[in-house]
Order: C-alpha cells, then structure tokens, then sequence
C-alpha cells in the first residue's frame, strides 16, 4: 500500500513539474530621451517577460538629449549621444559610460566634430561610430581599454560628395565589410573599408536610392545577405541582396503607410524578429507598426498589417531578448506602448503601457 501511495504521489509531482510554465527573466531597459521638457536624460526600467509590465523606472544619469543609446556586448559599458549643436564650437557630444551593478558611472564625454549626432554604434573591436545629423559628418572613435572614449576621432565628411543635395548622416552600422551609414539628405548608403587603420570608401562606396525617399535605419538578414532599409520621406522600405561580388542591388521597394491615410509621415525605425520571418517599421504621423512577413527563400516582403502604437509619434521601438514582446517609444504623447508578439503570424496584441517624458530610444540589457 506505501509503494502504491509513494508512486502515485511521484506520478503528481512529475505531472506537477511538467506542467510549471517556464520562469522568464526580469530585463533591464534604458530609455534614451530628449530633455526640453520634463525628462533629464537617460532612464531605466525592470521588463517582466512574464507579463510585458514595465516597473521600477530610475533616472539612471542626467544627460542633454541622450537621444540614441548603444550597449556593449559584454554589458561593462553604455553609449549615449548628446543630440545638440552647442556641446562644443564644432557641434554635438557623446558620452560613455561604465555600467557596474545596473549603475551607470560617467567615464568621459567629447566633441563629435558635428551638430546634432542622432545615432551610435559600436564595432566589437574597439571602434564606435556616430551620425552627425546636421554635421552631414560621421566620427569614428577609437576606444581605450576600459571602454572610454579616445581624443582625435576620424572625421569622415559627406558634405563635399554632393554640390546640389544636403548631408544628413542619419545611422552607422559596422559590418564585417566595414562601415556602412545612411544619409537621408543625400538619398543613399555610403560604405567604407578599413585600411591602415582608418575607414576608407569601399568598391561600391554608394548605395543609390530614388529622389526624396530618405534612407534613415536599416537592418541585415540572412547574415548580411540582405539589407532592409526604410525610407523617412517618401515611408517605404528597400530591400537589397548582396551578389556574389559583395555589392548590394535593391529588388524590391514596398509601401508603409495604408493607402486610406492621406496625412503627413515620417518612417523611423525597423527591426527584424529573432527568426527573420517578419520585419517590423515604424510610422510617424499614421502612427503605426507596420508588419512585414520576409520569403524565406528571396527575402521580399509580404504585408501582414499594421498596428497602431497607442500614442503619437513613434521614433524607435524594440523586440525584447525574448522576442515575444515589442516596446514603442512614442516621442509626442510621452508613453511607451508593450505588445505581444505572435511569434508565428508576426502580428501584435496590445498590452499595456507606461507613461514617460519625451521616449526616443529602448535599449534591453540580455
């Protein structure tokens, strides 16, 4: 009668394990901002990917309108512009930090040799590159041991490749073909090599797109084999393949806003999901995600939908290190939207959403 009672309590206590849903971890997310109204710079959150709450927000360091962050791979350090002219005579600023125990502690801040910087990125060798929006500039640093900034960086001017258009670097990403940026005024990707320690224009220096589209960010699929790019002026989204040469031609260009709306926008962002099934981008203006299925085989998109972000204009957005969930920053009505994703139909489910001042850029600590 015991070995009965024994095995059957063994039965529900394995019936019982099986069926516990699996623990999810508590993310950090940093929120960068822009700090002409009520915000002071950069913030935290704790992100429960249990639940999609958001909880716990810190300011986590003041800082002039940290508007693009940049995590290091190794979590020891964290990256912010300072989106402004007046940093020093010559433009804008970044900043770097170490991140010991979830607290940021300033290590220094220098020039980036151009006006308002919008976006920065890092190499994973020792390199950090920044768009200078106005500048029409790109700076490259190289960074000391400890993960500080290094004086002098290289200066890479796009004002001088275009006597008619106007440069606006808008994001750099490096790769391992090298440095590639977008500028929206010039309507195109410029790449650069690495020779004797300084970026140079690579074979296929330029990536050209049509008159007024505005590239702005972009994202690779299939390890770099192909290039999604979406368009700020003209709300479309490009998509290149990379020939056998290295050089990238575009085969497709698609519609972000629904034919319906007829008001003013801006495209923002976009981010692949984990699995590079869909593609996501951001509509400022419509207000709204816009969902992508990606053909495993060529790589085109296919309209899933689109979904509308809670709020007013959303300038960045990003997948969780779970990637079933997507957190909005939505810059004019000062919230951050969370949606659930399905991870087989790519579309978004509405949660909940967390009120902050003026959100522009979401960082999670994995």
């Amino acid at each position: 009668m015991k070995k009965i009672i024994f095995a059957s309590l063994m039965i529900l206590f394995a019936s019982a394990c099986k069926e516990k849903p699996e623990e999810k971890l508590m993310y950090t997310l940093f929120v960068g901002t822009y700090t002409d109204g009520d915000s002071e710079g950069i913030y935290t959150y704790t992100f429960d990917a249990n639940t999609g709450k958001l909880s716990n927000q810190k300011l986590a360091a003041k800082l002039t309108n940290p508007s693009y962050l940049a995590l290091s791979k190794n979590h020891t350090n964290l990256y912010a512009v300072q989106e402004t002219a007046d940093f020093d005579s010559l433009g804008g600023g970044v900043t770097a930090f170490a991140l010991n125990d979830g607290v940021l502690e300033i290590q220094n801040s220098l020039g980036t040799q151009g006006a308002n910087p919008c976006h920065v990125s890092l190499s994973g060798d020792g390199h950090l590159a920044v768009a200078n929006y106005t500048g029409g500039n790109v700076s490259v640093f190289s960074l000391n041991d400890d993960g500080s900034l290094a004086e002098d960086p290289q200066l890479i001017d796009h004002k001088p490749l275009d006597s008619v258009k106007t440069s606006h670097a808008h994001m750099t990403q490096f790769t391992a073909d090298g440095l590639f940026v977008t500028d929206l005024g010039l309507d195109a990707i410029k790449r650069y090599r690495q020779e004797d320690g300084a970026f140079v224009p690579a074979v296929q220096s330029s990536l050209p797109f049509k008159d007024g589209a505005g590239p702005r960010h972009f994202t690779f699929g299939k390890k770099g084999q192909l290039l999604y790019v979406i368009n700020e002026l003209n709300s479309t989204i490009s998509v290149f393949e990379k020939n056998p040469e290295g050089n990238y031609q575009e085969i497709q260009v698609v519609e972000t806003l629904d034919p319906a709306y007829k008001g003013k926008n801006a495209c923002a962002d976009l981010h692949l999901s984990p699995d590079g099934k869909f593609l996501y981008g951001s509509n400022r203006g419509e207000n709204t995600i816009v969902i992508f299925s990606v053909d495993t085989t060529s790589g085109k998109l296919e309209l899933v939908g689109r979904e509308s972000v809670h709020g007013d204009w959303p300038r960045n957005f990003s997948l969780d290190p779970t990637g079933e969930f997507l957190l909005v920053a939505n810059q004019k009505s000062s919230n951050i939207s969370v949606f659930k994703r399905d991870a087989d139909k790519g579309t978004l489910t509405f949660l909940n959403e967390a009120e902050h001042p003026n959100p522009v850029c979401l960082v999670f600590q994995d």
